[in-house]
């Protein structure tokens, strides 16, 4: 899938994240007047800052030297210094990596950037300060932001299961195929970007420019570490392991929150965006699938989200009906009889074409490619 490139700004929306995209700018327009700055160290900026018009722009989180800070707001520049002394940066402008999220977990879990904005938020969602929860959802709009903009263009295929498949077992080894094949057929994976059958698509896709036996011995490598419990740390570090032998690997999202902290994010996915609130982050999940969502076998919370899916599909809010694919037969039809019911809801409506059973993961790309005709 396509990364967030060093480009010559989004002339289009005028926002600039990254330092090349300022340098940029600044050389090809000569004026900043009207840019959104987002989240850019620029405190080695100051000429560039006291020579460029800024007039109408805003600085969002953008160290500077206070001389830049000073003219810039005569200019009429709005400025939002950083926040300091937060476990993570509310005016971010790209999404996170596994690497950004897990820094210092040679010291433990614990100790990463993760695990610390999930104690602040568990410090702080309680006590009803405003302050918290403004900068909770500066923080969410700018990784929808950021989300948008990555996955602009693409095909998206949600695939959504449940956190507790172990590593080391058949289904993890399944959902890690279909991540692969459907990452090989051209779509780009999204996942709850959480452990457990999120983590293997992710995983797949990771595994998708190697040869096939890599991925056989990457779930060999992870099987040492079946789940996040007991230890996140050791969970963690067999993940690291994988990328650090096979680096390189192909892209694809997670989308995970903090809400459940102590599920965390997996390491495979490249690019992380990762909420404080839930409902955004589910409802920003399945809108985004745009190519389809595969749900594999789960429990309560992938039941919400076959009919968190079904109901824009139903009413068309979100406009045509898009795929639905639910894996394995008989988890759907007996265990949790959710096929019929859906079955119910489509009947005589445009969703009907949309949905679709299947018993096998090999069967997924077929599926979602007619009902997508």
């Amino acid at each position: 899938m396509q990364t967030s490139p060093a480009h010559a700004a989004h002339h289009d929306d005028r926002e600039i994240e990254t330092l090349e995209e300022f340098d940029a700018t600044v050389s090809a327009r000569g004026t900043l007047a009207g840019f959104r700055v987002q989240a850019v160290d620029l405190t080695d900026r100051t000429r560039e800052l006291l020579a460029t018009d800024t007039a109408g722009a805003v600085f969002l989180g953008c160290p500077m030297r206070e001389n830049a800070a000073a003219k810039i707001r005569s200019d009429g520049a709005l400025v939002f210094p950083p926040v300091p002394e937060l476990p993570f940066d509310p005016y971010r402008g790209l999404l996170y990596t596994p690497g950004e999220l897990f820094t210092g977990l040679d010291k433990g879990y614990e100790e990463t950037p993760d695990a610390l904005a999930y104690a602040w938020f568990q410090r702080t969602r309680a006590d009803g300060d405003i302050y918290a929860s403004m900068l909770r959802s500066v923080h969410d709009d700018s990784v929808s932001d950021a989300l948008d903009e990555l996955l602009r263009g693409a095909r998206v295929v949600g695939v959504m299961g449940g956190h507790a498949m172990a590593r080391g077992t058949e289904r993890y080894a399944g959902a890690a195929r279909l991540g692969r094949e459907l990452t090989r057929a051209g779509f780009t994976v999204a996942t709850g970007g959480g452990p457990g059958a999120m983590e293997a698509a992710n995983l797949g896709a990771y595994a998708a420019p190697f040869e096939d036996a890599m991925l056989d011995d990457a779930c060999e490598l992870l099987a040492a570490a079946p789940s996040f419990t007991p230890s996140i740390t050791d969970w963690a570090r067999a993940a690291f392991e994988v990328r650090g032998r096979w680096p390189g690997g192909g892209g694809s999202v997670g989308i995970p929150t903090w809400f459940y902290g102590h599920e965390p994010p997996n390491a495979f996915a490249s690019h992380i965006a990762k909420y404080f609130a839930n409902a955004t982050r589910e409802d920003g999940l399945l809108a985004r699938s745009t190519a389809g969502v595969v749900f594999l076998p789960g429990a309560a919370g992938t039941v919400q989200e076959i009919f968190d899916n079904a109901t824009p599909n139903y009413y068309e809010s979100r406009g045509e009906p898009t795929p639905m694919v639910l894996v394995n037969r008989a988890h759907w039809t007996e265990r949790l009889p959710t096929w019929p019911l859906l079955q119910a809801l489509a009947r005589e409506r445009s969703m009907e074409s949309r949905i679709a059973l299947v018993d096998r993961i090999e069967e997924v790309p077929e599926a979602l490619k007619r009902l997508g005709d």
